[in-house]
């Protein structure tokens, strides 16, 4: 007994750690979306943001055979993360209408802005949630009980690991408004780890067994995990120090 509560813990941590590196991503992508508010609509809209993602990862832990199931879920959370991310590229650096673009973020009102954030959230939960299972779902089961078609045991602890990676994105949420606010250029940055997330989300849907467009293990293997990461971590320290190098010139 006492090793399997050793291996639940060393899961515990690695799933803690895990969380709080897509709640950091996902912070920085509520950071954005909200930056153009006065700033205490910009604490609402967080706060909003973080209890909409609570609910739906919450109730995605009790559907979480519906989302490994069907890869179409997988899809559209993909599409809807490459559309923002092109959308912002599109129009920060290729659209001509500067005015116009200006005009566009000014309307973009409270309520929208919400809806925005609580869109981007359920597709980032989508991720989590599948990588969650993962990992814990190599745990040994206690007991019989089994929640949302997973033991109990197992289940405990994507709950565990999901909910400490929000209060992880609670804090940092805040702290990228001010980062952003200091170096808006990282803004690109963030929209570009946005959409790589979008593009693991869409070799999981390519690679999902009942559509198999390509090899259906790449998606789960360590090949592809090493090349997410690594490319995850380039584009958040490249941007970071382009920001950084950028602000010194300015100044």
């Amino acid at each position: 007994m006492e090793a399997i509560l050793l291996e639940y813990a060393w899961v515990l941590l690695v799933l803690v750690f895990l969380e709080g590196l897509l709640a950091a991503d996902n912070a920085v992508v509520m950071a954005v979306m909200v930056k153009h508010l006065p700033r205490e609509q910009q604490k609402k809209a967080l706060f909003y943001g973080l209890l909409g993602a609570f609910v739906f990862r919450f109730i995605a832990l009790f559907l979480i055979t519906i989302l490994a199931n069907y890869w179409q879920i997988q899809a559209i959370g993909a599409i809807y993360l490459l559309f923002i991310c092109i959308k912002h590229l599109y129009d920060n650096h290729f659209n001509k209408g500067g005015e116009d673009k200006q005009e566009e973020k000014k309307g973009s009102g409270f309520w929208m802005t919400v809806l925005k954030v609580e869109f981007a959230d359920i597709a980032f939960a989508i991720d989590s949630m599948l990588a969650a299972v993962a990992i814990a779902i190599t745990l040994p089961h206690i007991g019989d009980m089994t929640v949302g078609g997973i033991n109990a045991g197992p289940f405990a602890v994507m709950f565990l690991g999901g909910f400490i990676g929000l209060v992880i994105m609670r804090f940092a949420a805040q702290w990228f408004v001010k980062i952003l606010a200091d170096y808006p250029s990282l803004e690109t940055s963030a929209f570009l780890i946005v959409g790589w997330v979008g593009v693991k989300l869409a070799v999981l849907a390519l690679g999902h067994e009942k559509l198999a467009i390509i090899d259906t293990h790449f998606p789960h293997s360590t090949t592809w995990e090493i090349i997410f990461w690594v490319v995850l971590l380039g584009l958040a320290i490249g941007g970071y120090v382009t920001s950084v190098a950028k602000g010194k010139k300015e100044v």
